[in-house]
């Protein structure tokens, strides 16, 4: 038997431990009291509303029955005939609201408008029926297993909500165990799945371990929401930054682009609203504190933070760095970037890591290309240049020479002449 004043006393119990609402738990219980008193006093054709009162622990049941017209109503022939059509066809009688009618759940328009006069076809009328003081053994059954269900559909709805609106922002868990490829983090009320493509390759995710991670998706799933984590989403990045600037979160400095290789590299664009603000600044921080708190999070991810401009020569230019361009030309749909040879290394980067995350940044295809003499002076001009310069220098550098110094360099190129000369003297 139980107790129906006991009641408001089970219902702020199940509120706390399972962090339900209490209208939402009141709502349970009245559900589950219905099916109860179907149960125990009616039959599973009826609609039942219960009605629980907290301060008295009175409850009222109301049979429902929806108001019908007589058109919307199969005849008996036409019942015969319903039974002969196809699965579609039945379907499509369905949609056209023909119904059976049946005395327990439906009431005929002029019938209803006895009971209230401006009753309409689809209205619910409610006739209160009689309400036990205890249940049944199969009663109370019914309710609990109704009890149970309802309250992990409830508890199922509220992580769902709840997660559903983080998705987009980062949330922190335990890793918990690991299957196949997949990990399963525990966030608290709930399991995060944090699948293989999603993970930093390299990265070593050790039981127990705390992390941050990005929402990637959540979504209704047969055994209730599906929270889907990530580490390698480009965004994860970007939501770091909100994290450890506060110009970001106050809306000084914006993020513009971001462009990712994870657990190796990232390329992130901002700009600032002020122009007494250093957007890069303001993101490295005082000797890179900032940016380093996000590398080590990242397990030591490369992070270069460029300057974004609305011109395109200057954005790609900021971008290829630590290269440090000589020119850059649009063409197309491609960003001509010149620079000298001894900087192709640096805009390339390791494995061309460098040039695929400025291309991604900036939306550019980048097409790097080597400055030489040639670009500016053809071979023939500049050997024919060359000669010009040297008999230049030759007439000039004759006329400036003294006598004595043409002499000593005569005389220096004939050795034989020297060591004549110096025998007469001693003679």
């Amino acid at each position: 038997m139980i107790k129906l004043q006991e009641l408001s006393l089970a219902i702020s119990e199940i509120s706390k431990e399972r962090k339900i609402p209490k209208e939402k738990v009141i709502d349970i219980i009245e559900t589950s009291l219905a099916s109860a008193w179907k149960k125990e006093l009616g039959n599973k054709f009826q609609k039942i509303r219960a009605e629980f009162d907290e301060l008295t622990g009175e409850t009222r049941f109301f049979l429902q029955k929806e108001v019908v017209d007589k058109d919307m109503i199969l005849t008996d022939q036409e019942i015969e005939e319903f039974r002969k059509l196809s699965p579609e066809e039945k379907e499509l009688e369905v949609k056209e609201k023909k119904i059976r009618f049946n005395p327990e759940r439906h009431i005929l328009l002029d019938d209803a408008k006895k009971i209230k006069k401006d009753a309409k076809v689809g209205d619910i009328i409610e006739f209160e029926q009689k309400s036990p003081k205890n249940f049944g053994r199969i009663a109370i059954q019914t309710a609990k297993q109704v009890l149970l269900q309802k309250i992990r559909e409830a508890e199922r709805e509220k992580i769902f909500d709840e997660f559903k609106n983080k998705e987009g922002e980062i949330v922190t868990g335990i890793i918990q165990r690991k299957e196949q490829n997949v990990i399963f983090v525990d966030l608290g009320g709930a399991i995060g799945i944090f699948p293989k493509e999603e993970q930093i390759p390299g990265e070593f995710y050790k039981p127990n371990a705390r992390m941050r991670f990005y929402v990637l998706k959540v979504h209704q799933g047969v055994r209730g929401p599906e929270i889907y984590l990530s580490r390698a989403y480009p965004k994860f990045v970007s939501k770091l930054f909100e994290i450890e600037v506060p110009e970001i979160s106050e809306g000084i400095v914006e993020i513009k682009a971001i462009a990712r290789i994870p657990g190796v590299r990232s390329k992130i664009a901002v700009s600032s609203s002020q122009k007494d603000v250093d957007a890069v600044g303001a993101c490295v921080g005082t000797r890179g504190t900032r940016v380093n708190m996000i590398i080590q999070e990242l397990g030591r991810e490369k992070i270069d933070v460029v300057e974004y401009s609305d011109d395109p020569k200057k954005f790609v230019a900021n971008a290829i760095s630590p290269a440090k361009p000589l020119k850059v030309s649009i063409k197309g749909d491609k960003a001509i970037v010149t620079l000298p040879p001894e900087e192709i290394s640096f805009a390339v980067g390791k494995n061309g890591q460098n040039v695929k995350l400025a291309s991604d940044l900036t939306g550019w295809k980048i097409e790097l290309k080597e400055q030489k003499f040639e670009d500016e002076v053809t071979k023939e001009e500049l050997t024919e240049k060359s000669k010009e310069i040297s008999e230049e220098v030759s007439e000039e550098t004759a006329e400036k020479i003294p006598e004595e110094i043409t002499q000593e360099k005569t005389t220096s190129e004939n050795p034989e002449k020297i060591v004549k000369e110096e025998s007469k003297n001693d003679a």
